[in-house]
């Protein structure tokens, strides 16, 4: 929440270079307070009477009480490229408001990458890995797409390389882009194979990495559609089958910034495909068995959604103190006491919740639900084709009662 006894400040940018324009070099020039990186603070030429301050570490902790020192005060910030862009204006205007801090914002190196490799900004995604889990990529790669990585240090192109391998992308072209916009400027290109066994002592520590991805590549994860293949998650049974998941997420409705709740959570599918529909969406698995909890982790980094949060407990007391859904997906427990009633109580207006159910004591809880307060309920019979000796024939799943209720 923006703090009001925060202090006016001008957030200036600055290029690889060091240079900064008229307009900001005057402002540098004119703060009581310099504010920065050790390395932006020793780039800028020294004012007299101006006192300078390296950003405290960690930054979230040591910031406000930094900042509410210097009420008052002519105060400028530095720092690297656009200030929005994974950058401290972020952090700053959340702390401040957006009234409370000004951007003068240099070219970033997602544009100066862009600029060397010939891309539109239309046609390349920007994905920052910094203070990042690197599997977060994943969730982009398609055929044929254009990726800009924004990095965290020397050690992440190895560590790219082997993700695009593990996922079926070896032959991935991957452009190292170090020091962008200074005299020391470098490109280096090889494939995600070539890659992995690349030592960081021989990485640019600035850089930015542009990944293309091939056109016939036919990797597992390059679809947002609800309904990845089953045999992508890691599971030992308990896991709501891709028909059935297509089915609920349908009507969970997955739209950005907004939180699942998946409560029984099995291999954790339902929550992973909620969080692969956009970037930003939120969700929070709950499962009570430690062997699957872990499965679930392993499955959201593998799927590239490794901020999947995974809580290890039993609904609906695992429930308590979760930040509210938008959206919740019961995949087990729903027969036990308090279960739904916690739900549809902890549910933001506009919600939606999902239920499913295999058991006759679940459908009866269903059914009744449905009767008190409506929404819709489905029966879902899936039958597929299987060898029958020399013949082919149908076999069935277990049909699944679906109670679904948007508030």
């Amino acid at each position: 929440m923006p703090v009001s006894t925060g202090p006016l400040l001008t957030v200036v940018g600055v290029g690889a270079d060091g240079r900064l324009d008229e307009t900001a070099a005057a402002l540098v020039r004119d703060a009581e307070v310099l504010l920065g990186g050790r390395r932006h603070l020793a780039a800028v030429p020294e004012v007299a009477g101006q006192r300078r301050l390296p950003w405290p570490s960690p930054l979230a902790e040591g910031l406000p009480e930094l900042l509410d020192g210097l009420r008052g005060r002519r105060v400028v910030a530095l720092a690297s490229g656009d200030p929005m862009l994974s950058g401290v204006g972020t952090t700053l205007v959340r702390l401040l408001g957006a009234g409370g801090v000004r951007v003068l914002p240099a070219v970033s190196s997602p544009a100066l990458a862009r600029a060397r490799m010939g891309w539109s900004a239309e046609e390349s995604v920007v994905v920052t890995l910094v203070g990042r889990h690197e599997a977060r990529l994943l969730r982009e790669v398609a055929p044929g797409r254009r990726l800009l990585l924004l990095t965290s240090g020397p050690g992440t192109p190895a560590v790219v390389a082997g993700l695009l391998v593990d996922s079926g992308n070896p032959d991935a072209v991957v452009t190292l882009l170090g020091d962008l916009g200074s005299p020391e400027e470098s490109r280096v290109t090889r494939t995600a194979r070539e890659w992995v066994d690349v030592p960081p002592g021989e990485v640019p520590a600035l850089h930015v990495l542009a990944v293309e991805i091939p056109a016939a590549s036919i990797g597992w994860s390059s679809a947002w559609v609800a309904g990845l293949p089953d045999d992508v998650f890691e599971h030992d049974g308990q896991l709501t089958k891709r028909d059935l998941r297509a089915s609920a997420l349908a009507r969970l409705r997955p739209a950005p910034g907004q939180h699942l709740w998946d409560v029984g959570a099995g291999a954790g599918s339902v929550g992973i495909e909620w969080l692969r529909a956009h970037p930003a969406c939120r969700a929070t698995a709950v499962e009570a068995d430690p062997a699957r909890a872990a499965r679930i982790v392993r499955n959201a980094v593998r799927l590239g959604v490794p901020d999947l949060r995974v809580v290890e407990g039993r609904a609906p007391e695992a429930l308590a103190g979760l930040d509210a859904p938008d959206a919740i997906f019961v995949g087990g427990g729903a027969s036990r006491p308090g279960v739904l009633d916690v739900c549809l109580s902890a549910l933001r207006p506009g919600g939606r919740l999902v239920v499913h159910g295999v058991t006759l004591e679940t459908e009866q809880v269903l059914a009744e639900a449905f009767r008190a307060r409506g929404g819709e309920l489905t029966r879902i019979a899936v039958e597929t084709a299987r060898p029958v000796g020399t013949f082919t024939g149908w076999t069935p799943a277990r049909t699944v009662t679906q109670w679904s209720l948007s508030l």
